[in-house]
């Protein structure tokens, strides 16, 4: 059996039976053909179908010589762990030499949050005049009031918004659906959107015809490429020449709920992560304000000037 074969059989496993995304699998796809190059090149071996677990080690060490970062090995060995798990569950090899192989410790590194002062500051300037900067203030308000991820933002549908219900169903990671709630602004916003500014956006298209509620200028679904460029062009816009992602309002979102008294649990749930450790290291960063808010106002804690 050769590697092509299995590997486009993995690939089908991916899509088909773990339901991830295509960009997803072929990120998978892509470390494996990384590590079939080095087997290749070295002299290891002309297959995939190996079970010496040292030879991994060489692989994990060549990386971290042509310096790779440890997040990058990480998520290399998770696609190699997954690869030769599925190998040895279809019977393609007798062991799985991957198994107690683990990956390099990572550094501790917090989620990056914008702060509350920034937060105001694109709400107060996001000119709503005009259909584009209606929907703009639309998307950053879901983005930092639903902690969505730019992906789930891009594909929501229409009929997955229930006004009436004040929520919205959201398709996750891994086709899990989850519930967001809607506060009575967004609840007017979104209203608004989808009765006056959506079909002027869909009508600037040549006869397209979309359930998904975010359309960009051309009259056609917006992108994740094309909603990286709308939030940093809000931020430019204001005045805030700060390099942001998508990503970073869903980070301020749970860190702001935390903040303000939130359960852990319950931003779990809004943020759809399937593990409590995932929204666990957001309360390193509310231990962090209250470290920096205790050292800024107690007197004892304040340096003191001779």
């Amino acid at each position: 059996m050769n590697d092509e074969f299995v590997v486009k059989q993995f690939n089908d496993y991916l899509l088909n039976e773990k339901r991830y995304s295509f960009f997803t699998a072929k990120a998978y796809i892509t470390d494996i053909g990384q590590f079939r190059d080095f087997l290749l090149k070295e002299g290891f071996s002309d297959t995939l179908l190996i079970d010496r677990e040292r030879t991994f080690g060489y692989y994990l060490n060549y990386l971290s010589t042509h310096k790779y970062s440890k997040k990058s090995i990480a998520r290399k060995l998770s696609s190699l762990k997954a690869f030769y798990r599925y190998l040895k569950n279809e019977g393609h090899i007798i062991t799985d030499p991957t198994v107690l192989l683990k990956a390099p410790k990572q550094d501790k590194k917090l989620p990056e949050v914008i702060d509350d002062k920034e937060i105001r500051l694109i709400y107060e300037s996001i000119d709503r005049s005009t259909p584009l900067g209606d929907r703009n203030y639309l998307i950053f308000d879901m983005l930092f009031s639903l902690g969505l991820r730019a992906s789930e933002l891009c594909e929501m549908k229409v009929q997955a918004i229930d006004l009436s219900l004040r929520q919205i169903k959201i398709t996750g990671k891994g086709s899990k659906q989850r519930i967001v709630v809607l506060h009575n602004a967004l609840i007017r916003e979104i209203g608004h959107y989808l009765t006056y500014t959506r079909p002027k956006l869909l009508s600037k298209g040549e006869g397209t015809h979309t359930d998904l509620v975010f359309i960009n200028y051309k009259g056609t679904p917006l992108t994740t490429r094309g909603l990286r460029v709308i939030i940093n062009k809000l931020f430019k816009d204001a005045g805030e020449f700060i390099h942001v992602h998508p990503h970073m309002l869903r980070h301020s979102f749970a860190s702001t709920m935390l903040n303000h008294g939130a359960d852990l649990r319950v931003v779990q749930e809004l943020l759809g992560h399937e593990h409590l450790k995932t929204t666990q290291i957001y309360t390193h960063l509310t231990d962090e304000k209250i470290k920096k808010t205790y050292n800024e106002h107690h007197p004892r804690a304040k340096k003191e000037t001779v």
